[in-house]
């Protein structure tokens, strides 16, 4: 992991920050070789806990009329001067033109002073070499999202419950705090409530609501027929989406 940090006393309170990284230069090529496509971790979107460390893995696919030599390795980073570099990528040829690029870099809340500021929009810097000499250097090739890991409960009570009683469904949704390695409520935030058939194979929403400001949540709705009621939470680009675990109510 290449996160680069500083640790200062303030006010008699620890603070954490990334250092500034240095202005890379700007963006050029020679010849023909472009960048086609970037990828990371499959779905760009790459979520950290508080308690283990995740490897994020980057692909870049480039083309170029003499084929693909090789690429430097890529540099990552994001708000609050969050940064990254990947070990040297492995280029694998698609065609004879074209070859895919993948690095990784390991992540670690617990040993890497992650800002909570950091989370957000990440872009990767990537640099490819072709056989002929061309090359093509590429700022914000790509972006993805940096995302605080989250998690999310629901109760739904009373169990069981006669048809058309009211059901009561609680629950809370917190996200990890990598300045405290703790996961801490996440208020006001809009989660939907769920609800799914026993024996069906999708849940359907019922209704939005949002959490206090320690990001516990409440609401009610009518017992129809058997099966599992749940929140979920959409996510955004500083913290990952997640669905509870459905609970099971019987209706008599």
């Amino acid at each position: 992991m290449r996160i680069r940090a500083s640790v200062a006393v303030v006010g008699g309170a620890l603070a954490l920050s990334a250092l500034a990284v240095p202005a890379a230069q700007a963006s050029g090529s020679q010849g023909d070789t472009k960048i086609t496509k970037v990828v990371v971790d499959g779905d760009n979107k790459v979520s950290v806990g508080t308690s283990s460390a995740v490897t994020v893995k980057v692909s870049v696919t480039a083309t170029d009329n003499s084929g693909i030599k090789g690429a430097d390795s890529f540099d990552l980073y994001g708000p609050d001067n969050g940064y990254a570099s990947t070990g040297k990528p492995v280029c694998t040829t698609v065609n004879a033109t074209t070859s895919t690029c993948t690095a990784s870099v390991k992540i670690d809340p617990r040993t890497d002073y992650l800002s909570n500021k950091s989370a957000g929009t990440w872009y990767v810097d990537a640099w490819i070499d072709a056989k002929d000499g061309d090359y093509n250097w590429k700022e914000k090739a790509g972006s993805f999202w940096f995302q605080r890991a989250s998690k999310l409960t629901a109760n739904a009570s009373p169990e069981p419950v006669k048809k058309g009683r009211t059901i009561t469904v609680t629950g809370a949704l917190s996200r990890a705090n990598w300045e405290t390695l703790k996961y801490g409520g996440y208020a006001s935030q809009s989660v939907q409530l769920q609800f799914k058939k026993k024996g069906a194979s999708a849940y359907t929403t019922l209704k939005t609501v949002k959490t206090d400001s320690r990001g516990n949540l409440k609401t009610t709705t009518t017992a129809t027929v058997d099966g599992y009621y749940r929140f979920s939470f959409a996510g955004n680009s500083a913290t990952a989406a997640v669905g509870a675990a459905g609970d099971l109510v019987d209706v008599n």
